[in-house]
């Protein structure tokens, strides 16, 4: 098309093929969200292109809604605004004294986290038998050979509770919600595969990844018939380790998998610490404990008597951020909002670090140009039912980001359609798998996706897409699927 300034018809309206035209687009985006099957549901979607400015589509765009971990783009924004893609966090080892000549360190040695999350599998560099080697790396390192005091695990840099405010208790005990830590090992949570017993009724067997842990189980499971229904029920009470196991294997079946988060995180990072440096050599002869920031009321930190021997440090923050946002990881949606909390100018020493990490939250998104009354989130990860912010609030967050400094680091952070992260299986049909970069969010009777596309015109938008109180009945469409079926129409925009 040339002249498009002086053409008669506005150039959204000019039709490509067929006589399709934006309208047309915009006529079948509406008609889906009108589904009878629909009635119930709320809606808020907005779409706007990056290369025009113009809002191409708008549903209830100002409507506060449930954002599930769409939560999580605003969290690794203000991340990476804040702390910046190539920042590490570093955990220290603290000790009165330097090891004398025998390698021998008189006193106790402190491990001093700050939220490094990538000791865990997820990140490819370690195994279930290795995970704390580079701790005992940097023990080495420095010379120690020998521990006469105790082994102390400190995860008071972070003030305030273990779980993100909002948080459920029964997500406490899965993989999706464990405890916050400072000394955090292997996502905290421990993986368990269940195999069936050498005989009908016998109890089915467990194993642990990785093999030492703190959990306890009292095991009700049985081995029953091939061919029977099966599956495994996992309860640990809020605030110990114990785990009653229940249900069933088949026999025959190869196994069943689940997960478990552990109580006290901290304590069973430092318990993994000394048996990994017992199998190096080096005897710590007082007890392993830990110590929290309400322990540090009673006894600070002294800093100007404690020597670094040593540290270890985390992956950039741009891995960091990847890792919490292709498979919308809870627990480092929370971290990095604490870190970032605990690292900000504005942090109120009397204050918790999520409330610390939100303050910097609200200036980031005001920085940002997203108005006041559209964002109210209480924790980093989307987890809690109080969280509420607008389509318009989540596109306005995408377009600044696509201009920043980061922005790099924060579109190869998303989930690519039909590729990977928890998009891996969804959007695959040609002409969408590819095209588009969103976060997925869901909860009860929520879903959201919401992120970038290129339209099959070749145009660029931001989008967010929030469906919430749909509780499809049977035989109806998961609300996952009504929302991949916007996105879709979406990166199918022929019309410029």
């Amino acid at each position: 098309v040339t002249g498009v300034q002086t053409c008669a018809l506005p150039i959204w309206n000019l039709p490509v093929h067929a006589g399709q035209t934006l309208p047309d687009w915009q006529a079948r985006i509406s008609n889906h969200v009108a589904s009878a099957r629909l009635a119930h549901a709320t809606w808020g979607i907005q779409v706007v292109s990056l290369d025009s400015g113009r809002s191409l589509f708008e549903h209830n765009p100002g409507k506060l809604l449930k954002p599930a971990s769409n939560a999580k783009l605003y969290t690794a924004a203000m991340a990476l605004d804040r702390l910046g893609p190539e920042h590490r966090i570093r955990t220290s080892l603290l000790s009165t004294a330097r090891p004398d000549s025998t390698g021998t360190l008189q006193g106790d040695l402190v491990v001093y986290g700050r939220g490094d999350p990538s000791l865990s599998v997820r990140f490819g560099r370690l195994t279930y038998a290795t995970l704390l080697e580079p701790v005992v790396s940097a023990m080495t390192n420095a010379g120690i050979r020998r521990i006469e005091g105790d082994l102390v695990g400190d995860e008071s840099f972070f003030h305030g509770s273990p779980f993100g405010s909002g948080w459920m208790w029964d997500d406490s005990q899965s993989h999706h919600g464990p405890e916050v830590s400072a000394l955090s090992v292997q996502d905290n949570v421990v993986d368990l595969v269940f195999r069936p017993g050498s005989t009908l009724n016998a109890a089915c067997r467990i194993e642990t990844l990785p093999a030492s842990t703190p959990l306890r189980f009292d095991n009700h499971s049985r081995t029953v018939h091939p061919g029977t229904r099966t599956g495994i029920r996992l309860y640990r009470p809020p605030g110990g380790n114990d785990v009653d196991v229940s249900g069933s294997v088949a026999l025959g079946e190869h196994q069943t998998t689940a997960a478990m988060a552990v109580h006290d995180p901290a304590l069973w990072y430092v318990t993994l610490l000394r048996e990994a440096l017992g199998r190096h050599g080096i005897q710590v002869r007082g007890r392993t404990r830990t110590l929290d920031w309400r322990a540090r009321r009673q006894a600070p930190l002294e800093t100007a008597r404690l020597i670094e021997l040593g540290a270890v440090t985390s992956p950039p923050m741009r891995e960091l951020v990847r890792q919490m946002m292709k498979p919308s990881q809870n627990l480092y949606a929370q971290l990095l909002l604490l870190q970032a909390g605990r690292n900000s100018p504005r942090r109120d020493d009397e204050g918790t670090s999520e409330e610390g990490g939100l303050a910097e939250l609200r200036a980031f998104l005001k920085e940002a140009g997203v108005p006041p009354g559209e964002v109210y989130l209480d924790e980093g990860a989307g987890l809690s039912h109080a969280a509420l912010a607008t389509p318009q609030a989540t596109v306005r967050l995408l377009r600044h980001m696509a201009t920043h400094r980061h922005a790099e680091a924060f579109r190869e952070s998303l989930p690519i359609a039909g590729v990977d992260g928890t998009l891996r299986h969804r959007l695959t049909e040609e002409g969408v798998a590819g095209n588009i970069r969103a976060k997925t969010g869901t909860l009860r009777f929520v879903n959201c996706l919401s992120g970038y596309a290129k339209t099959a015109a070749g145009e660029r938008v931001a989008f967010s897409i929030m469906l919430n109180h749909y509780p499809p009945s049977d035989g109806q469409s998961s609300g996952r699927n009504e929302v991949d079926a916007v996105a879709a129409m979406i990166a199918r925009l022929d019309v410029r």
